[in-house]
């Protein structure tokens, strides 16, 4: 199908995730669905658009921007695990204001969680995936995909932390204190394992196990083995 199985999809993926800021469309999907059925259902839609597109990258026309060399194709398999950590740490974070975060009431900065070394641990780990693909897939297709997600998840930071200023203007300087875009300072700090130690251990695990499952589903679920 050339070029427009690829750009269908993709205006498919962009269309599903800018409709939900319509407020009176998303309130009513709510309102007709149940708030646990439209979330449901939305990242259910999310996931099967977005492995569609991947394919979709991998079935367009190969005009390749660069040369692939072969150490290259080591990049996804030294940087994914990275992304795949943030993923499980990330996901359902005491932090609302974030990708992925769980929107308590009120966010203390005296107990940041893992906000105190990065805010959005999710978005990194979407950046990760998608600069490190762009560099093992390095033709226009899949520039144009993993590349598109790289830059959101950086741009998605800004976005969120302007949310978050706007949300709390008189606590975010003390928000932003205890937090950080990414700093490794708080996991060498005793006093932050001891608070936060086991859950981040449970989730690293669990993260473990994901990472596996991707590894070995990628080659059927893709197309394309991950092996160097």
């Amino acid at each position: 199908m050339g070029w427009t199985e690829f750009a269908l999809v993709l205006a498919l993926f962009v269309a599903t995730h800018f409709l939900p800021s319509h407020r009176p469309l998303r309130d009513g999907l709510i309102a007709t669905m149940g708030r646990r059925a439209y979330f449901a259902a939305y990242g259910t839609v999310s996931t099967v658009l977005l492995v569609w597109l991947v394919v979709a990258a991998g079935r367009a026309p190969y005009l390749p921007v660069i040369d692939l060399a072969p150490w290259q194709r080591w990049v996804p398999n030294l940087v994914m695990p990275a992304a795949v950590a943030l993923l499980g740490l990330g996901g359902g974070m005491a932090y609302p204001w974030t990708l992925g975060g769980r929107k308590i009431a009120t966010f203390d900065p005296a107990r940041p969680g893992f906000a105190a070394v990065t805010r959005h641990p999710m978005l990194w780990a979407l950046g990760l995936w998608g600069g490190a693909h762009m560099v093992a897939n390095p033709d226009l297709a899949h520039v144009v995909l993993f590349g598109g997600f790289a830059a959101i998840s950086l741009a998605a930071m800004r976005l969120f932390d302007a949310r978050a200023r706007a949300a709390e203007p008189d606590r975010w300087a003390a928000i932003r204190q205890a937090t950080a875009i990414l700093s490794l300072r708080p996991l060498m700090q005793a006093g932050w394992w001891r608070r936060n130690g086991k859950t981040t251990l449970t989730r690293l695990a669990a993260a473990a196990l994901l990472y596996i499952g991707l590894y070995h589903l990628h080659a059927p679920v893709i197309g394309a083995s991950p092996v160097p």
